[in-house]
C-alpha cells in the first residue's frame, strides 16, 4: 500500500505523523522504551496537537529483537493472532543495554539495536560495526487514510540486496520491485495471488523479518521507495521481528522456534504422494508389484489408504491384488491374506467405464 506521491509528497487525502526526534528513553533489565514526537518540543505549545509514538525493543531468544510501534496502546488486541513460542524466565537471553546522551543500545547475541538520541531519528541494527539495516527518515509512521489509520515500517535495503519469502507466491523469486499484499486469496498459480501467504521474508545480507500480523499486511519491496522495504498493516500498532543469522539456514532455525515447528505428520498425509506414485506406475504399464520387495522392509506407510487417479484408457487389470503385495497386517490374525485392501474404495460412479466388471 502507497502512502506516498513519488518521493517527496503525500499522497492527498493522507495525514503522516513521522518521529523526528526521541523526547525519552526508558531502561529496563530487558527493554527499551523509547518515546518519539513528530516535532522537535522546544517549549510547552509544542505539545499541543502532537501525537506521541511508542516504540519497545526487546529480545525473545539470542539474535532476534522484537520491535514494538504502537499508538494508542488501549486497544483490543485482534484475534485470531500467531501462537508464538512462549519464552520462560530460565531460558531469555541475556541481553545488554546501554543508554547515554548520544545513544540507546540493546544487544542480544551477536545482534544489536541502536537508537539515536542526540541528532534526527534513527534506528540501527548492527553485527558489531556493520550495519545491517535500518529505519531512518520517514521509516516508522503513523498515517490518517480515508480508508482508516495504518501503522508502517521501513527498513532501509543495500546496494545488490535481494529479497526472498513472503509465502506461496507465483511472481519472480526476488521480490525487489513487487507490490505484495498478504491475504489468501483463489486466483490461480498465475497471478500476484497467492494461497499460503506469510509475513515473513529474509535477504542476502544475512537477516530475516517476521511482521507478527495475521491481518492483511502490505508489502512495498523496494518499489514505493527502491531503497528500502516498506510493510504496513491497519490500526493502531505495528510487531515485527528482526532476526539475524547470517547464514539462510541460522535464520530458519531461530524463525521456526519463535514460530513453531511442526509435529511428525501421521502416516496418511503421504496418501497424495503414494497417489501420484501408483498413477505413474500404472501409465507406464508396471505389471508387477506397487512396492517391490527385494529384501527391503516393506513402508511404514502400507497400510495408508490410496486415492487413485484413474484415466479412461487405464485398464486397472494392470493392478494386482494379493498377499504378495499386500500381506495379512501385522498383528491381525482374523484377517485373511489379501482380505484388508476391500477398504480400497473406488469411486465406481465416475469411472465406471474404467472399472468395467470390477
Amino acid at each position: 500500500m502507497k502512502f506516498t506521491d513519488g518521493y517527496w509528497q503525500i499522497r492527498p487525502d493522507v495525514t503522516p505523523h513521522y518521529p523526528i526526534h526521541v523526547h525519552e528513553v526508558e531502561s529496563e533489565p530487558d527493554a527499551l522504551t523509547v518515546y518519539a514526537t513528530p516535532k522537535r518540543l522546544a517549549h510547552r505549545g509544542d505539545t499541543l496537537n502532537t501525537p506521541m509514538l511508542t516504540v519497545r525493543l526487546s529480545s525473545p531468544m539470542p539474535d532476534v529483537i522484537r520491535v514494538r510501534l504502537y499508538h494508542h496502546k488501549g486497544t483490543p488486541p485482534r484475534k485470531p493472532e500467531f501462537q508464538l513460542h512462549p519464552q520462560h524466565p530460565q531460558t531469555a537471553p541475556a541481553v545488554t543495554i546501554t543508554n547515554d546522551g548520544q545513544a540507546a543500545t540493546l544487544t542480544s547475541g551477536r545482534l544489536t539495536v541502536r537508537v539515536e538520541k542526540a541528532g534526527d531519528w534513527r534506528i540501527e541494527f548492527k553485527d558489531g560495526n556493520r550495519v545491517i539495516t535500518s529505519s531512518g527518515w520517514r521509516g516508522m509512521g503513523m498515517l490518517d487514510t480515508p480508508q482508516g489509520r495504518f501503522v508502517h515500517e521501513q527498513l532501509a535495503l543495500d546496494v545488490g540486496e535481494c529479497v526472498y519469502g513472503l509465502g506461496e507466491r507465483f511472481t519472480p523469486f526476488v521480490k525487489n520491485g513487487q507490490v505484495v499484499d498478504l491475504w489468501n486469496e483463489d486466483g490461480g498459480t498465475s497471478s500476484e495471488q497467492a494461497y499460503k501467504n506469510v509475513p515473513f521474508y529474509l535477504t542476502n545480507r544475512g537477516y530475516g523479518v517476521f511482521v507478527n500480523h495475521p491481518e492483511k499486511v502490505s508489502f512495498e519491496v523496494a518499489s514505493e521507495k527502491v531503497e528500502c522495504v516498506q510493510f504496513s498493516v491497519p490500526g493502531e500498532s505495528l510487531e515485527y521481528f528482526l532476526i539475524y543469522g547470517p547464514s539462510p539456514k541460522a535464520i530458519l532455525e531461530r524463525y521456526t522456534a519463535l514460530t513453531g515447528r511442526p509435529a511428525l505428520p501421521p502416516a496418511w498425509v503421504v496418501r497424495p504422494m503414494a497417489d501420484h506414485f501408483i498413477h505413474h506406475r500404472l501409465r507406464r504399464g508396471n505389471r508387477h508389484q506397487l512396492y517391490p520387495g527385494h529384501g527391503r522392509p516393506r513402508p511404514a506407510f502400507a497400510r495408508v489408504p490410496l486415492r487413485l487417479f484413474l484415466d479412461e484408457g487405464v485398464s486397472l487389470v494392470q493392478l494386482r491384488v494379493g498377499s504378495a503385495c499386500f500381506p495379512r497386517p501385522r498383528g491381525d490374525a482374523t484377517t485373511s491374506e489379501g482380505a484388508w485392501v476391500a477398504h480400497l474404495r473406488l469411486d465406481q460412479s465416475l469411472y465406471r467405464p474404467a472399472l468395467g466388471a470390477l
